[in-house]
């Protein structure tokens, strides 16, 4: 029992050997020698990169184009946000925004009419509500956001959802404006339509306007 005990001792010794002599001769452990299959390697040279867009835009915008983005509020609870050429101009992180139309923190319609009628002509206009745009608006509010090419100051009312660039003293309607109707029936929160987002390039020079559309 001994001697056959010893022998199969010496046989495993012998076989682990062997194979471990076999492993060493034939199979390289060493990373360097490893090698990318060539097909493999051509989708590697050919991996396209990743365009960066300003404000976030799913494409970017043509030379002589402003790129925006804005989003109006999430119900009560989520304000708005503008962008404007990659610069975050207005946004709950910058603690700048508030209940109503956010062109401007103003609470009162007279300050708001003041406000509208002191806007420079040609010069651009971004707009995002949040709760409750519309019900201190007046005839003359909407007068003069109509002016600047909205298609929907006349409907603005209660907790409306609307985003909107316009432009002072546009001859045509703007292209660049969302509205949703605070329904019941309809809304997505509680009370609320859902969180309309506008964005697109609009043209440095107004006389491309009627061309173009938001995205």
């Amino acid at each position: 029992m001994r001697v056959s005990g010893m022998l199969r001792l010496l046989a495993l010794i012998f076989a682990l050997v062997a194979t471990w002599i076999f492993i060493s001769s034939y199979i390289s452990f060493n990373m360097k020698t490893l090698r990318l299959p060539r097909w493999l390697a051509g989708l590697e040279s050919q991996a396209i990169p990743v365009v960066r867009t300003k404000c976030g835009l799913s494409k970017p915008c043509p030379d002589n184009f402003f790129a925006f983005k804005i989003s109006s509020g999430a119900a009560n609870v989520v304000g708005p946000k503008m962008c404007f050429e990659n610069l975050v101009i207005m946004s709950p992180v910058k603690n700048n925004v508030g209940r109503g139309l956010n062109i401007a923190l103003v609470n009162d319609v007279n300050l708001l009419v003041k406000f509208l009628k002191k806007i420079p002509e040609g010069t651009l206009v971004l707009m995002a509500s949040y709760d409750d745009p519309g019900t201190k608006m007046n005839d003359e509010t909407r007068k003069l956001l109509s002016s600047l090419g909205s298609s929907y100051a006349n409907q603005l009312g209660f907790r409306d959802s609307w985003v909107f660039l316009g432009a002072k003293d546009l001859k045509d309607k703007s292209p660049f404006e969302q509205f949703l109707k605070n329904n019941p029936d309809t809304n997505k929160y509680d009370g609320w339509p859902e969180l309309l987002e506008l964005e697109g390039c609009v043209p440095q020079k107004r006389k491309a306007w009627p061309s173009v559309a938001a995205q």
